[in-house]
């Protein structure tokens, strides 16, 4: 039963429309990086960037290495929404954007790391067997139907990122509507609607609206007789996220994904406007169907027990950070702190201040402040820095958090040194001091 449900044939108009949705918004996120200032302010203005730990390796190329890189990857989505090479074009774009999302962080956001998930999706789907380049050279390439399964894996996880973005919300700060006035203070000067977001009613709508879409939108989406509603109420969610967060291209990519909960032939009517696929009356199991089960089954086990990873650590995720990241929890929290960063010289145990502008900008001063592997990561840089000058280190840190609208609380051990403790990935790193520090 299973199988019949999966690997049946249905067609493939959702899929395809998706593919030049897909590579015209890789287009816009790649060159607007460009033209924005984006790739210039994370890539090339510091002296170097907070890669994800282990990938420390991993840095932005030198000079105007980086905007020639973020060229390439808008290419590349012009290959993709004309079908061409279509296969290769993915698979390199989703290895390189792995390659911008490993290589920093400072301007981390989840949906950068949904769309590294979606980019190795895409490169095994058969997206350019109709309506491409492909298939146009290559008649014999040319197909109208595709595997059920393609069609729910997206679906799925789908349903996973709006799941658990919306349980995260299920929180103190977030249901007494607290963070939505302090995420809103910052948007006090926005044109026309400055005055507005900071009414206390649109506070509590948008609190109480934003866990009851994400709960409900892909049930309401998959339901016929609630899908246009939750269409509309999409367009609204979205587009008013994309003009009050400034969250790229996200809003967008999640309005393209709705093709896969309309019927194909309403897709093919309204977007490619030709005759619908003609179905297979017997269908046949491919010779590798096991192989694909367990590999979704592996990969669906990851994406449901990854973003549970932070009730394995001791102490809230709002505060330790240890679990926070590829784990859908969006626009939950503000962070802020004060930092001093002391080096002490082994052999003639003389300190110093470190002053935080030699090293970092303005943006990664504030994450080394309240962000602990930031905070890390800074130790273990300057251990490297004094090295070069025959100097052996030692690093501690005076700092103090808050979260959100809470006290200021000491947040690093102050008798830690920093640059001769690991990194813990699957543990607790004991110097991050307990939630109910020091007022």
């Amino acid at each position: 039963m299973l199988n019949q449900f999966l690997f049946k044939k249905i067609d493939n108009a959702q899929l395809v429309t998706f593919r030049i949705f897909y590579g015209l918004l890789i287009i816009a996120e790649c060159y607007g990086a460009i033209a924005t200032g984006w790739v210039r302010r994370t890539m090339i203005e510091p002296k170097f960037t907070f890669s994800f730990i282990g990938f420390e390796w991993l840095q932005p190329l030198p000079g105007n290495g980086m905007y020639i890189y973020f060229a390439i990857m808008g290419t590349l989505g012009i290959l993709i929404t004309l079908g061409y090479r279509y296969t290769l074009s993915a698979f390199l774009f989703a290895i390189m954007w792995s390659g911008v999302y490993l290589m920093q962080k400072t301007s981390y956001n989840n949906h950068y790391y949904l769309l590294m998930l979606l980019a190795f999706i895409m490169a095994l789907f058969p997206a350019s067997r109709d309506v491409s380049l492909d298939s146009k050279l290559n008649p014999g390439f040319r197909s109208k139907t595709m595997h059920n399964y393609i069609r729910w894996l997206i679906i799925l996880q789908l349903f996973i990122v709006y799941t658990y973005a919306s349980v995260a919300k299920l929180y103190g700060d977030w249901l007494d509507f607290s963070i939505i006035e302090i995420l809103m203070r910052g948007k006090k000067d926005y044109w026309l609607i400055g005055d507005f977001l900071q009414l206390e009613w649109v506070h509590t709508g948008v609190a109480v609206f934003g866990i009851i879409f994400d709960l409900l939108v892909v049930p309401a989406l998959l339901w016929k007789p609630t899908r246009n509603i939750a269409f509309a109420l999409s367009i609204f969610f979205h587009l008013f996220n994309s003009i009050v967060f400034q969250i790229g291209i996200f809003p967008y990519l999640a309005l393209a994904f709705i093709v896969f909960f309309y019927e194909p032939s309403t897709i093919r009517r309204i977007f490619l406007r030709n005759k619908p696929a003609e179905m297979e009356e017997q269908m046949v199991l491919p010779k590798n169907h096991k192989l694909i089960l367990g590999y979704l089954s592996i990969y669906f086990v990851i994406q449901l027990l990854l973003p549970l990873r932070h009730h394995t650590y001791p102490d809230d995720v709002l505060w330790t950070e240890e679990g926070h990241r590829l784990s859908w929890r969006m626009m939950l929290r503000s962070r802020s702190g004060t930092i001093r960063v002391k080096v002490v010289n082994k052999e003639t145990q003389e300190s110093e201040f470190i002053e935080l502008n030699d090293y970092l900008t303005k943006k990664q001063k504030r994450k080394v402040a309240c962000y602990p592997d930031f905070t890390w990561q800074f130790a273990q840089r300057l251990k490297k820095e004094y090295a070069k000058k025959g100097e052996d280190i030692q690093v501690f840190v005076i700092n103090r958090v808050k979260v959100n609208d809470g006290k200021y609380s000491e947040f690093i051990d102050p008798e830690v040194d920093l640059a001769s403790v690991p990194w813990k990935h699957f543990s607790h790193n004991e110097w991050i001091q307990p939630s109910q520090g020091e007022e």
